[in-house]
């Protein structure tokens, strides 16, 4: 039990998708001007990173390396994801439109959003058991999750700053994102 908290905790904080691997950055930046929007695809992102990571746990343990074909792991994890966004691409049209179309490009992006792939890759190379997995995947979209909703509340507030002309929009985002970077970096010793 403790392993697995220890995972959880490492993937939200110490090892965080966006701040310390630097995976996910596009969505990052394009989303997080509201914070609604920023919430909603951090749910998504984190939905189909965990459903991805399950699947492609049991694809590899179960397919792939019993018919000696692991390396072909890749291909069948982008497969599996894309399926996965096209799903929830879908379900989110059907009941809602207006999320549907905050997201904009970005939903199907998620599709090669390097931190999906990134997950179930890192989740082969850890060699993590099956709730391991689950655990370190849900922890990865939580902490997706959470940087993606400090950030679009920082960058909203920043909106209303009397900032310089040059440092509006993505300058300032840039130098909050190193600061939250920064203020990360402390939960290192943590675990």
């Amino acid at each position: 039990m403790n392993e697995l908290i220890a995972i959880f905790l490492g993937m939200v904080l110490i090892n965080n998708f966006i701040l310390v691997r630097f995976l996910g950055l596009c969505p990052f930046f394009g989303v997080s001007k509201k914070l609604s929007s920023a919430v909603s695809m951090g749910i998504a992102v984190t939905f189909v990173m965990t459903i991805a990571s399950i699947a492609t746990w049991l694809i590899y343990h179960y397919i792939l390396i019993p018919f000696d074909i692991e390396y072909m792991y890749i291909i069948i994890f982008i497969l599996v994801i894309a399926t996965l966004v096209q799903i929830i691409e879908l379900f989110i049209k059907k009941t809602n439109i207006a999320l549907y179309f905050s997201f904009g490009i970005y939903l199907p992006l998620i599709t090669t959003n390097c931190a999906v792939l990134g997950i179930t890759l890192i989740l082969v190379y850890q060699d993590y058991s099956f709730l391991g997995s689950v655990v370190a995947a849900l922890g990865a979209g939580l902490g997706f999750t959470l940087v993606l909703a400090m950030m679009s509340g920082i960058r909203e507030r920043l909106e209303l700053a009397n900032a310089p002309k040059a440092m509006k929009g993505l300058p300032i985002a840039f130098i909050t994102a190193t600061l939250l970077g920064l203020a990360f970096s402390g939960f290192g010793g943590m675990i």
